[in-house]
């Protein structure tokens, strides 16, 4: 049983196959919606959540800075992990994007199931 299981009896799976959820932020609406969509239509990810804009601070080359950043929740597995994160890095306008990944340690199995049957990054597949 990896991470991303619940004790119900379910069967060991590949650990490519743990459902993850990823983080990035993006500069304005346009940027997350276009950031959202590739993601999305590689097929690398089940579901991108937007947010609502929220206020980062942050050190940037030396310098304390402020922006408001449209955050993107994205449910993704394991082995389309690398995938998704070369999406961001062509997609993303900042030059250093943050992007953090975790494993999920428990979620509804149905939900879990959806997300690795979707996650396929068989892009251009309905």
């Amino acid at each position: 049983m990896t991470l991303s299981d619940s004790s119900h009896g379910a069967a060991r799976l590949d650990p490519a196959e743990s459902v993850w959820m990823a983080m990035t932020n993006l500069p304005d609406e346009a940027s997350a919606t276009r950031v959202a969509r590739a993601v999305l239509e590689a097929r690398v990810a089940a579901c991108v959540n937007r947010l609502a804009p929220c206020q980062s601070e942050y050190w940037w080359q030396g310098k304390l800075e402020q922006a408001q950043e449209w955050p993107l929740l994205i449910k993704t597995t394991q082995g389309q992990y690398a995938t998704l994160e070369a999406v961001i890095r062509a997609e993303h306008p900042y030059d250093v994007p943050e992007l953090i990944a975790w494993p999920l340690a428990a979620g509804l199995p149905a939900y879990l199931g959806w997300v690795r049957t979707e996650a396929t990054g068989a892009a251009g597949q309905p």
